[in-house]
């Protein structure tokens, strides 16, 4: 009995037949359709992008380790290894690197519950003090190209960053001296 609205017997009659018929014939298979079509379109949008975007980081950092004349500058094609290639470029040390590491480890333990937000603090640090290491090294290659180092900074703008920073790779890649 104590488990009757498990079952639907403890609603009022009018509550379950109003449930019955919004779920009974107010679904549209034609919409449900255009839909699930839209999301997959919008999908293979983002992958295509997705796709480009790497394509053009790759480029861009390999013509910019040429033209410092850095080493491997086919490391730019490699996840993780192009990471060691902009350390290289602005000739600091890699070991920041192992922040993501520490962070991917700090994500899974922060789904622990109840101490996971002390993880999960730990994986924002990791993140943020990465992206301070990024700055750093973005603008250490801005300088051995020849530009002023306060580009880097600039990303950090929401929305204009992002754009500036495909911009900026560009000019380092491509621009004359």
């Amino acid at each position: 009995m104590a488990f009757n609205f498990l079952l639907g017997n403890s609603f009022p009659t009018g509550f379950a037949a109003a449930a019955n018929d919004l779920t009974a014939g107010a679904v549209n298979p034609a919409v449900t359709a255009g839909i699930m079509a839209l999301l997959v379109g919008l999908m293979f949008v983002w992958l295509i992008l997705c796709i480009g975007f790497y394509i053009y980081s790759a480029l861009t950092l390999s013509a910019v380790a040429r033209r410092t004349k850095t080493k491997e500058d086919w490391f730019a094609w490699i996840p993780f290894a192009n990471i060691v290639l902009m350390t290289r470029i602005a000739k600091m040390h890699w070991w920041p690197i192992l922040l993501l590491a520490g962070g991917f480890v700090f994500y899974i333990l922060g789904l622990i519950p109840y101490i996971g937000v002390l993880f999960a603090i730990l994986y924002y640090l990791c993140l943020l003090a990465y992206m301070v290491f990024t700055i750093i090294w973005t603008w250490k290659i801005c300088e051995a190209r020849n530009r002023p180092g306060w580009w880097a900074v600039i990303v950090l703008v929401p929305v204009v960053g992002w754009i500036w920073n495909l911009v900026m790779w560009g000019i380092l890649a491509w621009a004359k001296d």
